[in-house]
């Protein structure tokens, strides 16, 4: 059976990539941060479908950037309950 796209799973792999840039962009100075560019971002995120799916991809990447902040709070910080996704 024929991958769909590059990688055969494209469109996860593109989304992980944007959210993790994301966070990553919202950590430098307000004056550094561009945030046209970051705009643009949110909108293909949210383009991607689940709004809970976006924050929990945002949540992983905020977790994989700063693993010794407390996941939990993280995770809340995304709107995400501890039950939903331990």
């Amino acid at each position: 059976m024929p991958r769909k796209g590059v990688t055969g799973h494209d469109g996860w792999v593109v989304t992980e990539a944007l959210a993790t840039a994301l966070v990553a962009l919202e950590q430098l100075p307000p004056k550094h941060q561009p945030q046209a560019h970051m705009d643009d971002m949110r909108k293909l995120l949210a383009s991607a479908g689940d709004p809970a799916a976006v924050s929990l991809h945002l949540a992983q990447a905020k977790c994989r950037l700063f693993p010794d902040l407390d996941r939990a709070m993280i995770y809340r910080e995304y709107g995400i309950s501890s039950d939903e996704y331990g």
